[in-house]
């Protein structure tokens, strides 16, 4: 960090899970352009402020995440805590999820086990969009090879060392033979990217702040992206804490059930909180 950093404390109501988060954090952590720390419950990144793209360390305590944003402007320091509290899910009172959960057959004793889940989002969702796609229909491993060696050819140097994410502009302007080959994508899956690119650029705006049915037909409406990934979106990146992507394959096998209409039948009671019974399935399919 520079000089002019600036290290702020944000408080959370406890327990929280920092373990899980971090492992969350970790197994998405774009190569070159993010640092996680799992012994110190720490990661760095890159975040966009309004001065420009400062590096953001974070550091999961007990009752409070420490945020050093590498800035000293006021305005950065503000945008730069409302994305990390929204990224971790900060806001969320355990008690909520307890309540609403806590006698459920299935949920119950996953949320008795781990009671400080948060669903943890994206602080950037057109990041989290291309991502995504590099992710689909391979390991968590390969989407990380994928992302960086897409930031690698694409990307540029940013502060305390860590290369700044392509823009959206970037990507769609590169012929996409290049990017095919800089990344090793199926010609296919570089459209797909290229036409999220191109979208963000247009204006697709992928936020909490957006009308969640909208934005919804506009992801559905690029080739490539499916019902699954802009569910998928709705929980990391858009904050939908109902979104609740019922054709996943994890999901549907935990739930023993083979088709997603069975899986959104038996989630309604879950309404309206269905990302964090998702979560919590998840998890436990995980570390079972």
């Amino acid at each position: 960090m520079t000089p002019s950093s600036t290290t702020i404390d944000l408080p959370f109501s406890p327990p929280y899970e920092r373990e899980k988060a971090l492992a969350l954090i970790a197994a998405h952590a774009v190569p070159g352009s993010e640092r996680v720390d799992p012994h110190g419950l720490s990661a760095t990144r890159i975040m966009s402020a309004p001065s420009g793209p400062v590096a953001v360390r974070v550091e999961l305590g007990t009752r409070s995440v420490t945020t050093t944003i590498s800035s000293d402007e006021p305005n950065d320091v503000e945008a730069v805590a409302s994305l990390v509290r929204a990224w971790l899910d900060l806001d969320l009172d355990p008690s909520t999820i307890t309540d609403a959960f806590g006698r459920d057959p299935l949920l119950g004793p996953m949320v008795s086990a781990r009671p400080g889940l948060r669903v943890i989002g994206h602080p950037d969702g057109y990041e989290a969009a291309i991502t995504t796609v590099l992710g689909q229909q391979v390991s968590l491993l390969s989407a990380r090879t994928f992302s960086g060696r897409l930031v690698a050819a694409f990307g540029e140097p940013g502060p305390d060392s860590l290369l700044i994410f392509p823009r959206p502009e970037v990507l769609a302007s590169v012929p996409t033979d290049e990017l095919q080959r800089a990344i090793g994508l199926t010609g296919a899956r570089t459209r797909t990217l290229q036409a999220v690119a191109r979208a963000c650029a247009e204006g697709l705006v992928l936020t909490p702040s957006v009308d969640l049915v909208e934005t919804r037909v506009s992801l559905l409406s690029i080739v490539g992206i499916g019902p699954w990934t802009a569910d998928y979106l709705a929980v990391r990146a858009l904050g939908d804490r109902d979104a609740y992507p019922a054709g996943d394959l994890v999901l549907r096998r935990a739930l023993g059930v083979s088709a997603a209409g069975e899986a959104e039948r038996l989630a309604e009671p879950w309404r309206p909180l269905r990302s964090y019974a998702l979560i919590h399935i998840w998890t436990t399919t995980a570390f079972s």
